[in-house]
C-alpha cells in the first residue's frame, strides 16, 4: 500500500510540463505545416521541400515518443518512509533486497514472534502491517488480545534473514507499537492456536501430569510451581487462590485442583486477560477429570529369570513405598535424600503427586514395590532422581529407570535434566554416564549434581532386560 501511494505522488509533478510540451509540439507542427504549404505553392522547389518536411516530421515524431517513454511512463521511485534514524537500515536492507541488476535474490527467512500494545483505534493495525511490509515481513498468524486500554497484537513473522530485530522493533516503534518483545520461533508454532490449544487439552484429559507441560507451553517461556496446601512438616502453607484465580501483571495464581496453588511467573511479558483465561480452562478441565494417569505396564525379565513390571506410580501406591523405605538402609536412605528421612508418607504423598512431575515404580511378581524413579517439574528446569532397595540393587533396574525418565523428559520438550546425589554415589554417576549423553558436573561440599542435556533425538538406551509378553 505504501508503495502505490508513493508512486502515485511520485507522478503528479510531471503532469502539467508534459502537456505544456504536447502543447507546445502542436504549435510548432501547425507553424511548420502552414509554412511548408506556402512556400510549395508559391515556390519552384516544391517537391524538395516537401520531402524535407516530411522528414522533420518523422524525427519530432521519433524524438517525441522516446522522450515520453523515458519521463512520463517510466517507473516512478519507490519512496519509503522510515522513522527517524532507520534511514540508513532501510536503504542498506533496499540495497541488500534487489541486488546489483535490480532484480530480487532468493533470499534465507527466519521466523520471529512478537508482540506489541496498540492503541484500539481504526487503522492501528494497518500501520502495523504497512511498517512490516516495508521491510518485506510476511504475517503467518495474528491474534488479538483486548486490553482495557488498548489492544496486544501477537505475530508469527517470516522475515528476511537479513533483517535485524532491533530494526524491526524500531519500526513497529515508529507505526504506533508500544511495549514490544520479539523473539525467534520455530516450526511447531506455525500450528494455529486453536489446533495447539485442542492438543494440549487432549494431553491434560489424558494425563494428569501434562498440565504444567501444558501451561508452558500454552504461555511460552515461563515459571510453573505447584504448591500444595501443606508443607511436609504439615503447616499451612499460604492463602489459597479464590476458584477464578487471580491475574497479577507477570503473575497468575490459580486453585490447584488436588489442592495448594499453580503459580505461573513470566518476569519478561505480562499475560493478558485472554491469556489467563485459557490456562484457568485447561485447571478446569483438569479438576472436573479428576486422578488419571496412563495405565500402560511393561513386564521384564531380569538376567536372573525374575519378571518384573515397570509402570507409572500415582498417590495410590504411597502405602507401598512407604513399606519399601522402611526397608531400605540409612546409607541408601541418605543417597537419596541426602540426610534423615523423617516422615517418609509426607514425602512421598508429594513425590506422586502428578501434579510435580512423572513417577515410575518397579514391583516383583507379587506386587511388591522395590525402586521408584521421579521425573520432577522444577520450575524451568527438570529433575530426575532413583531410589533402589537394597536386595535389588546392581542388577540393572536404575539404569533402566533413568534411560524411561530421560525418554519420558524427552517427550516433554525438556531441555535438560539433573541429579543431585553425594559424590561417592558411583552407581548414579555410572548410570548418568551410560546415557550417553553430553554431561555437566558441578561439586560443592560432597554434594554432586550432574546435569544431561537433551535433544529431539534423544533415545532411551537399549534395556538390559528381554521384555516378556503379557
Amino acid at each position: 500500500m505504501t508503495d502505490v501511494t508513493s508512486a502515485k505522488t511520485a507522478r503528479r509533478p510531471h503532469h502539467w510540463r508534459r502537456d505544456l510540451i504536447e502543447l507546445a509540439a502542436l504549435f510548432t507542427a501547425v507553424a511548420v505545416a502552414d509554412a511548408v504549404a506556402n512556400m510549395i505553392g508559391h515556390g519552384p522547389d516544391g517537391p524538395f521541400l516537401l520531402i524535407t518536411s516530411a522528414v522533420i516530421l518523422v524525427a519530432t515524431a521519433t524524438f517525441h515518443t522516446w522522450w515520453a517513454r523515458h519521463h512520463s511512463h517510466a517507473p516512478p521511485a519507490v519512496i519509503t518512509h522510515t522513522a527517524r534514524g532507520a534511514e540508513p537500515a532501510a536503504a542498506a536492507y533496499t540495497q541488500a533486497a534487489t541486488g546489483p541488476a535490480g532484480q530480487d535474490d532468493v533470499h534465507e527467512t527466519v521466523l520471529w514472534r512478537m508482540r506489541t500494545t496498540v492503541k484500539d483505534t481504526p487503522g492501528s493495525l494497518a500501520a502495523l502491517c504497512i511498517a512490516l511490509a516495508r521491510y518485506g515481513v510476511d504475517i503467518l498468524t495474528l491474534q488479538t488480545h483486548p486490553l482495557a486500554d488498548g489492544t496486544v497484537d501477537e505475530f508469527l513473522l517470516r522475515a528476511p534473514a537479513s533483517l535485524q530485530a532491533q530494526h524491526l522493533t524500531r519500526e513497529i516503534s515508529t507505526a504506533g507499537g508500544s511495549s514490544t518483545w520479539i523473539e525467534r520461533a520455530d516450526a511447531h508454532d506455525l500450528v494455529d492456536t486453536p489446533t495447539r490449544v485442542l492438543g494440549l487439552a487432549t494431553r491434560t484429559a489424558l494425563d494428569a501430569a501434562e498440565l504444567p507441560l501444558a501451561l508452558r507451553q500454552l504461555l511460552g517461556r515461563c515459571t510453573i510451581h505447584s504448591l500444595p496446601a501443606v508443607t511436609l512438616t504439615g503447616r499451612p502453607l499460604g492463602d489459597t487462590p479464590p476458584v477464578e484465580g487471580v491475574l497479577e501483571d507477570t503473575v497468575m495464581r490459580l486453585r490447584d485442583p488436588n489442592g495448594g496453588a499453580i503459580t505461573i511467573e513470566r518476569p519478561y511479558l505480562p499475560f493478558t486477560p485472554t491469556e489467563f483465561a485459557r490456562a484457568r480452562a485447561l485447571v478446569e478441565l483438569d479438576a472436573r477429570l479428576g486422578p488419571r494417569i496412563p495405565r500402560s505396564e511393561d513386564v521384564l525379565t531380569l538376567p536372573e529369570g525374575n519378571e518384573i513390571t515397570v509402570r507409572r506410580a500415582d498417590q495410590s501406591d504411597v502405602e507401598a513405598a512407604t513399606a519399601m523405605h522402611e526397608r531400605c538402609s540409612d546409607r541408601t536412605l541418605s543417597m537419596r535424600y541426602h540426610g534423615p528421612v523423617g516422615d517418609a508418607g509426607r514425602y512421598l504423598n508429594h513425590l506422586l503427586s502428578p501434579r510435580f512431575g512423572r513417577t515410575l515404580t518397579v514391583q516383583t511378581a507379587s506386587g511388591r514395590i522395590v525402586a521408584l524413579g521421579h521425573l520432577l517439574w522444577d520450575g524451568d528446569e527438570t529433575e530426575v532422581a532413583l531410589l533402589v532397595e537394597d536386595a535389588w540393587q546392581r542388577r540393572g533396574i536404575g539404569s533402566e529407570l533413568l534411560g524411561r525418565l530421560v525418554a519420558l523428559a524427552v517427550e516433554a520438550g525438556c531441555e535438560s535434566v539433573y541429579a543431585v546425589t553425594q559424590s561417592s554415589n558411583t552407581a548414579m554417576v555410572a548410570a548418568m554416564r551410560g546415557l550417553g549423553l553430553p554431561l555437566d558436573y558441578q561439586i560443592e561440599e560432597g554434594t554432586l549434581v550432574i546435569t544431561a542435556r537433551l535433544d529431539s533425538t534423544a533415545v532411551r538406551p537399549r534395556s538390559w532386560f528381554e521384555q516378556a509378553e503379557r
